[in-house]
C-alpha cells in the first residue's frame, strides 16, 4: 500500500522567500552563465555551479579567482545573467501562494543583485514584492544571517516569528542562524543535503504549502505535505 503524505501545520507572522529555486526556476540560465565563466577561467563547470548555488556571485568569484578584478568579473556575470532569461519560469505554487499573502507580510530575500532579481521576477511574470532584499542591499551574503535579519526588519518582525523558505544549503544555514524556522524545497538539492543544513521541514515545492485562514490578526497558519 502506498504511504500517504504526512500533513502538518506551522504558524508564523511573516514569510521570507528565497527567489531562485523557490519562486523561480532559473537553474538552466544560472548554469549557462557559470559554465561560460568556468570555461573562460579553466574551472570545472559542474563544481563551480554547485559552489555558486545560493550565494552572491561576487562571493564565488572572490573565492575562486581572488587575484582577479572582482568587480569587473561580477559585472560581467550579472550582464550574462540579465541578458539570458530563457527558461526562467515560476515554480509550482509560487504565484498562487504569494497572491494569497498580504504584501506587507512577505519579502523576497535573494543572493541576486537587485537588477538581476527584478529581471527574473518579471521574466517569470511574478508581482514585484513590496519588500526585496538583494546582494546589493547587504554587506555579508548567505550563509551569513544578515540577509534574513534584514528581511525580517523590513516586515517589522523578529526573525524568530518568520518562516524562511529556501532550497539551498547556504540559505538554510542563513535562515537558521537568523533565528527563523526554515522550510526547504526539494527543487535543487537532496533531502540529505537539506536536512544536514538544518531545515526544519522538507517539502516538494510551494504547491505543498496551503495558507489557512489567519489564526488571528498577527499570525498565519499554514498546512503542508511533507
Amino acid at each position: 500500500m502506498a504511504q500517504l503524505p504526512h500533513t502538518a501545520q506551522i504558524r508564523c507572522r511573516g514569510v521570507l522567500f528565497d527567489l531562485d529555486g523557490v519562486l523561480v526556476d532559473s537553474t538552466p540560465a544560472v548554469a549557462r552563465a557559470w559554465t561560460k565563466w568556468s570555461i573562460q577561467h579553466g574551472f570545472d563547470p559542474d563544481l563551480v555551479v554547485r559552489t555558486a548555488h545560493g550565494r552572491p556571485s561576487i562571493a564565488t568569484i572572490r573565492e575562486l579567482l581572488p587575484s582577479a578584478d572582482i568587480d569587473a568579473e561580477n559585472a560581467q556575470m550579472e550582464h550574462w545573467e540579465i541578458t539570458d532569461l530563457d527558461g526562467v519560469v515560476p515554480l509550482p505554487g509560487a504565484v498562487r501562494l504569494i497572491q494569497t499573502l498580504p504584501s506587507e507580510r512577505w519579502a523576497i530575500v535573494t543572493s541576486c543583485t537587485r537588477p538581476l532579481a527584478e529581471a527574473r521576477i518579471r521574466a517569470a511574470c511574478l508581482p514585484l514584492p513590496q519588500h526585496l532584499v538583494t546582494a546589493t542591499d547587504i554587506m555579508r551574503g548567505k550563509p551569513d544571517p544578515e540577509p534574513y535579519l534584514k528581511g525580517a526588519t523590513f516586515l517589522r518582525l523578529a526573525a524568530r516569528n518568520c518562516l524562511v523558505v529556501e532550497d539551498a544549503p547556504a540559505g538554510i544555514r542563513a535562515g537558521k542562524s537568523a533565528g527563523a524556522s526554515v522550510m526547504a524545497l526539494r527543487t535543487t538539492e537532496t533531502d540529505f543535503e537539506l536536512s544536514a543544513s538544518g531545515a526544519d521541514w522538507i517539502v516538494d515545492n510551494l504547491d505543498s504549502l496551503q495558507l489557512n485562514a489567519p489564526a488571528d490578526n498577527h499570525y498565519f497558519e499554514f498546512s503542508f505535505r511533507t
